[in-house]
């Protein structure tokens, strides 16, 4: 396979597992939302993660990451690891941001971009002999997808911004 339809692969595998969770909640409203973090507070009296952080996102990431790598010719244990490490990214955003104060529908510039493609990136590395310019690249290139197309679906329906 040549490095570009890798990248290209790799690129579809991070906005298909840090894309679904907001799919889910677009095409199913509130069912299945249950929040990861049951709710809890703090002793600095703000929320563990958030109520956007839900096991419906985690799960559809996970199973939609699996058949897409299944169809790019990947083994579902990548999609799987890939889906996990990006969502862990994803909540170590969250958590950071509830830390400063801030609420899930604000975006951090790089903060809500760089762990969710950086984590499952560095997770595949080796079994893809990724180079570190293709992660930084990849990287990049999601932080500039992620602002574009959160930009389109804020326009669209702004009450579906994650954080």
């Amino acid at each position: 396979m040549s490095d570009t339809l890798l990248l290209i692969h790799l690129l579809l595998l991070l906005l298909v597992a840090n894309g679904t969770p907001v799919v889910a909640r677009i095409i199913l409203g509130r069912r299945l939302d249950r929040p990861l973090d049951g709710g809890i507070k703090l002793s600095d009296g703000k929320p563990l993660l958030g109520p956007s952080k839900t096991l419906r996102g985690l799960a559809a990431s996970i199973l939609a990451t699996i058949v897409m790598a299944w169809l790019l010719g990947y083994p579902p244990t990548l999609g799987a690891g890939f889906a996990l490490f990006a969502m862990l990214g994803d909540l170590g955003s969250s958590f950071i941001k509830r830390r400063m104060g801030m609420t899930s529908s604000r975006n951090a510039l790089g903060l809500d971009q760089i762990p969710e493609a950086l984590f499952p990136l560095l997770f595949v590395r080796h079994e893809l002999s990724l180079a570190w310019t293709d992660i930084f690249i990849l990287t990049l290139a999601f932080l500039v997808l992620d602002l574009v197309l959160g930009s389109l679906l804020a326009q669209t329906r702004p009450r579906f911004r994650s954080g």
